[in-house]
């Protein structure tokens, strides 16, 4: 099985907050890395975010690295993004999904407009 559909896409201002959250079934949760990709319209997918199985380390890209926060849960196997500071080419598809691959959630879409 996959991570199930995020939570907690849609419709923000720029400037606004939205809290994605992933929850994962299928697999050993607790044990894999995990990250966040997204696709935003016309391009290919892009990885944003990363974190290991602890929770304790984590990654961004640059384009998001001050104003998004990746976390977990493995007591609820959930797998959760702050987003803050959203801008219009913040727009896009967001996924999660083992760092590895070989689990991808549904799709959540983000759009940022005024």
């Amino acid at each position: 099985l996959m991570c199930s559909a995020g939570v907690g896409g849609g419709l923000v201002q720029p400037g606004g907050s939205l809290r994605l959250s992933c929850a994962a079934s299928g697999f050993t949760f607790g044990s894999a890395e995990m990250s966040w990709f997204r696709q935003a319209p016309g391009k290919g997918p892009g990885w944003i975010s990363w974190i290991n199985s602890g929770g304790g380390s984590t990654a961004y890209a640059d384009s998001v690295k001050g104003r998004f926060t990746i976390s977990r849960d493995n007591a609820e196997n959930t797998l959760s993004l702050q987003m803050n500071g959203l801008k219009p080419e913040d727009t896009a598809v967001y996924y999660c999904a083992t760092s590895g691959g070989s689990h991808w959630g549904k799709g959540t879409q983000v759009t940022v407009s005024s």
